[in-house]
């Protein structure tokens, strides 16, 4: 975890980490777990409400089928069912337009997919009048797509505190620490919620891809807890279809097709699953398959997010045929079609592929500088929450490319825009990308032991996990670049990135295996 974000994540989340037992038992002592007052009693399980939410949370609506709306609609986001949990939200809304809760539940789920920035501005207007414990949720998830994320961890907090036992409380805290990239942390939580219930679903599926993404990749355990999952809901195409991935992370694309396959026999328009077989059969060298996969995807699409990102996978197609030319006709195209159509998240998804794939690095600079441009405040159909992390790879893309070309100035100039960013933000994203953006200033001066200590907050990254490992082999860590190694290793995937970790001699002429 990045040092910086690690003073903030400090008081969060011990509730959950000591928690024993679901709400019906409550916990005797809980750690400072509030940014806004400590804990100085014992956390306490909150009385059966009359209107409440899963029978602990009491909420404003009275309406029995609205609740009933927002609580299945949790359940569909906890196990993946995105589409699902915006429409069930979307209806409870239609039954009671007054109940806070549901509002932020559609936002919460649509920033997954197209963000609702509609619903988050009502969910906050409606909260005003709604119970402390609905205010408490609604804040937390709008808070979640703020600039600012100080808010939002401060709700979590709370939410922690008050109910420190509450299944869904520990999954959605844990979940979000889990695309903050803080997996090590997310791992501890889900498998404390499963000695609590050894059979919940949700957190089997988010260990299976923990344990392929934390420090020490383990595929075995990752595979053994997925095949739970998909035991405890097998008919359900979630399950099969996180096999899949996890399989094409671990190397077994055969697998991964099958459990594709086995995803759309249970819903055929399971479209995650139908872009996966896509991507599968992209790193198996099946080019036509793939595209014919990427095809079908895209007749499945119900949005233009996805289709656009569908289209941005099939683009890349060429590149990993060695056609590099196709490829780059085809993202600009297609770039093109996404700024007229008004379309932000196909627009960055797009440029910075193009930019990556750009074989002058003083090309790939304009490129990453006019995407900046583009970033640099807000963009309408872009959340906050969103546009900092974008905004923040764009200038350690720029910083590492600088710093390789020798353009020390320039190279500062990006590291001191991602200090400000990371200041204003709080986002722990953008601060991973701030501490190796400065790990990547000491690898350019020799100085290979704090350039391991930047780079090693930035693990997402495939380029900088491949530094990260060459450093620690400079400064006499083998152990620690073979750990980064295997790390990488499991990043497998047809993105841009792991391309040119794949392939980097690929506008060279010179194509590796995939």
């Amino acid at each position: 975890m990045s040092r910086f974000f690690a003073r903030i994540l400090l008081l969060v989340f011990p509730a959950a980490l000591a928690a024993g037992a679901w709400a019906q038992a409550p916990q005797q002592h809980v750690a400072e777990a509030s940014s806004r007052e400590a804990a100085a009693a014992p956390a306490r399980v909150a009385p059966i409400a009359k209107n409440s939410l899963f029978g602990v949370f009491p909420v404003s609506s009275k309406s029995p089928e609205a609740r009933k709306l927002v609580e299945t609609a949790l359940d569909q986001y906890e196990n993946v069912l995105l589409d699902m949990s915006v429409s069930t939200a979307k209806k409870a809304t239609e039954k009671d337009s007054h109940f806070a809760l549901a509002y932020a539940v559609l936002a919460f789920a649509a920033r997954r997919g197209e963000p609702n920035p509609a619903a988050r501005q009502k969910a906050r207007e409606l909260a005003k009048n709604a119970p402390p414990e609905e205010q408490l949720l609604v804040r937390w998830m709008t808070g979640v797509e703020d600039d600012n994320l100080l808010p939002a961890i401060a709700s979590m907090n709370d939410l922690l505190a008050k109910y420190p036992n509450d299944p869904h409380v520990l999954y959605l805290t844990s979940e979000w620490l889990y695309f903050q990239q803080d997996y090590e942390r997310a791992r501890e939580m889900m498998e404390k919620i499963l000695t609590i219930d050894p059979n919940n679903a949700p957190a089997c599926n988010m260990l299976g891809y923990s344990y392929v993404e934390t420090g020490k990749p383990d595929p075995v355990k990752a595979i053994a807890y997925l095949k739970k999952y998909s035991e405890l809901q097998p008919h359900q195409p979630n399950p099969e279809d996180s096999l899949g991935e996890v399989s094409r992370y671990a190397g077994d694309d055969q697998g991964s097709i099958e459990h594709y396959t086995h995803a759309l026999r249970i819903i055929p328009n399971f479209i995650t699953s139908q872009i996966g077989l896509g991507d599968t059969s992209t790193l198996m060298g099946n080019y036509d398959r793939a595209r014919a996969e990427y095809a079908k995807a895209t007749a499945m699409s119900t949005n233009a997010r996805d289709s656009f990102h569908i289209e941005y996978q099939k683009a890349l197609v060429y590149f990993w045929e060695g056609k590099s030319a196709e490829g780059f006709a085809a993202l600009d195209a297609l770039a093109t079609k996404a700024a007229a159509a008004k379309e932000p998240y196909a627009v960055y998804e797009i440029s910075l592929g193009r930019a990556l794939l750009t074989a002058d690095a003083s090309e790939q600079t304009k490129h990453l500088e006019a995407l900046e441009a583009k970033l640099s405040s807000p963009v309408s159909g872009m959340s906050e929450g969103d546009r900092n992390p974008f905004l923040a790879e764009i200038l350690r893309d720029e910083a590492r490319i600088h710093f390789q070309l020798g353009h020390s100035d320039d190279a500062q100039t990006a590291v001191n825009k991602l200090e400000k960013l990371v200041s204003a933000s709080r986002d722990q994203i953008v601060s991973g990308d701030y501490e190796s953006a400065l790990g990547l200033s000491h690898l350019q001066k020799g100085d290979y032991a704090a350039a391991v200590d930047g780079l090693s907050a930035d693990p997402h990254s495939p380029l900088m996990l491949q530094l990260l490992a060459m450093a620690q082999e400079k400064s006499g860590d083998a152990a620690g670049a073979e750990e980064s190694l295997l790390r990488l290793k499991y990043m497998r995937g047809p993105t841009a990135e792991w391309f040119l970790v794949r392939h980097p001699n690929a506008n060279k002429g010179v194509v590796a295996s995939n």
